[in-house]
């Protein structure tokens, strides 16, 4: 069943075993787990099943780190969650998300990246990885290419020659599975009773911290009221997670969780960057690399990418990186005749051009675009019978997505400014560091070697020394400010997702991460909670 508590009373108490607060990706996971259990289940969403303004206007923060996207746009009160900003074409008249799960180095502990390490492998969650492939109605649980290659000479992964970079696979889901799929099971199920417009204000905890009683509600008309269970899963994202764990500080002053000052820390994303051309050294290679693009393998939209073998990250004690490639029309033409032309006309009055060495790099490595571009001028409109339809394409721009070191100032704080029902607002200090720029440059270079080593072309980095790049940005991945880890002094949650010291409460999703490595949170988030699902299942019956 699915109701709407705008109309409740004041005081009204609303009781179940078990309490989700959160109809996102991570919820919505839990509770379909839980139909048909012998438990009653209420799940609760501060939204309705459309998002409006004023329910938006609730994730109103501000940045005070590295400049990001206005809070409010990066996530959606309304039932399916973030899943609703889900918006990658996929080229079927759908719109979706890329999924793919972590790689074994991600869960390990690297003595090269501070604060790394989950308490378990990714051995322990391949099972649930699997159900997640299910649930997300994607393709087999395979992100290897040779099980993704294609009879065509049209879709071939580039030949590196000694391992260093392969090609990777994402697959893809379509945006609506959680917010109209499932809405139709969870309306269904008799065991499962969703409350929409219901925030949540404040956990109420026992005098000894060790267990929550209850939690404020408040419905979209003001009233409030009490929601009571055996246990309790937070399950609203990594930033508002650390928000009402920071609220609830009536027992706690400093925040439930928080005895060590570790509930809001970690706050991670994974820095995009636009930066860095590959050249191809044959233009043929535009024709072959469709496997490149998002395309459809056995019904299953898919695209591959370039990263680097864990060995190589080991042994140049890099983070996690990856970069898809976009062909792009005459790109570099415009730059490198910019180049030219800056190194000519400082010749004419007979001096050497300011920066002259990377002008000069520009013009050489790109010879054949300068070229072009002077014979362009000679043919006028002849272009195709000078350079046939291949031509019309001089490089793949990259588009990277690399992971972040787990830094304890990076972090999500309570702001003075309040929200319409008197809570504290959110501010977001995004931090990066120099080891996270300087790893992405590293894993450039070390890409631009393959390609020469492997006769495939060069790379153009377009990226130099290690202070952050003004276009740095994230995609919207909220991740790391309830981290898991078994000694409470370094964790907010234990590895099976409860918060330490307090019996029934446990936190659902990204939050919870310890390390990120480049795959988008989806994936991962929805094969913890069937592991939590599992666990809770295990503790109840």
């Amino acid at each position: 069943m699915i109701t709407d508590s705008t109309n409740f009373e004041n005081d009204k108490v609303v009781s179940s075993d078990i309490c989700i607060v959160g109809a996102g990706a991570a919820g919505i996971t839990v509770a379909r787990e839980l139909i048909d259990r012998k438990v009653d289940v209420v799940l609760l969403e501060s939204g309705d099943f459309n998002p409006k303004p004023e329910l938006q206007s609730l994730n109103v923060g501000k940045n005070v780190g590295i400049p990001y996207y206005d809070l409010d746009a990066t996530r959606t009160r309304a039932f399916g969650g973030t899943s609703r900003l889900w918006n990658i074409d996929l080229n079927n008249g759908h719109l979706g998300v890329r999924l793919r799960g972590m790689d074994k180095i991600d869960f390990e502990k690297r003595d090269w990246v501070p604060n790394s390490g989950w308490p378990f492998g990714r051995k322990n969650l391949d099972p649930y990885y699997e159900r997640a492939h299910e649930i997300c109605k994607i393709g087999p649980y395979s992100y290897d290419v040779e099980n993704w290659e294609e009879d065509s000479e049209h879709s071939t992964p580039l030949p590196f020659e000694n391992g260093k970079i392969k090609t990777t696979i994402f697959q893809f889901a379509n945006k609506d599975i959680f917010y109209n799929d499932y809405r139709k099971e969870i309306e269904a199920a008799e065991n499962i009773t969703t409350l929409l417009n219901t925030t949540i204000l404040k956990i109420n905890a026992t005098d000894n911290a060790k267990q929550v009683s209850s939690l404020q509600a408040v419905s979209g008309k003001g009233n409030k009221f009490e929601v009571k269970a055996k246990y309790f899963i937070l399950a609203m994202g990594a930033l508002e997670i650390p928000r009402l764990l920071l609220l609830s500080n009536d027992v706690m002053k400093n925040g439930l969780g928080n005895q060590n000052d570790l509930v809001g820390r970690f706050f991670m994303e994974h820095p995009h960057l636009w930066r860095g051309v590959y050249f191809p050294s044959d233009p043929e290679v535009f024709d072959r690399s469709e496997l490149y693009k998002i395309h459809n393998n056995n019904g299953v939209p898919v695209m591959g990418k370039l990263t680097l073998h864990d060995e190589v990250l080991r042994k140049n004690k890099l983070l996690n990186f990856t970069t898809s490639i976009h062909p792009e029309p005459m790109l570099l033409l415009d730059k490198v005749q910019e180049s030219f032309r800056h190194i000519g006309a400082a010749a004419l009055r007979g001096r050497k051009a300011e920066n002259f060495q990377n002008h000069f790099k520009k013009c050489i490595n790109n010879w054949d675009a300068l070229a072009y571009a002077s014979l362009r001028k000679m043919v006028g409109g002849n272009r195709k019978k000078w350079f046939g339809s291949n031509r019309k394409y001089f490089g793949f721009k990259l588009n990277i997505m690399a992971e972040q070191v787990p830094d304890p100032e990076s972090r999500v704080l309570l702001d003075s400014v309040r929200d319409k029902f008197g809570q504290n607002k959110i501010k977001l200090n995004w931090k990066l560091n120099a080891l996270d720029i300087r790893s992405i440059r590293k894993a450039l270079e070390i890409i631009d070697s393959e390609l020469q080593r492997a006769n495939l072309g060069h790379l153009d980095i377009e990226l130099e020394g290690d202070s952050i790049p003004p276009d740095i940005h994230g995609g919207y991945h909220h991740m790391g400010t309830t981290r898991m880890h078994n000694d409470p002094k370094q964790g907010v949650v234990d590895e099976n997702c409860r918060i330490h010291g307090i019996h029934n409460l446990f936190i659902a999703g990204a939050s919870v991460y310890p390390t990120v490595g480049y795959a988008n949170p989806t994936l991962t988030t929805v094969a913890l909670s069937l592991r939590l699902a599992d666990h809770l299942k295990n503790t109840i019956e």
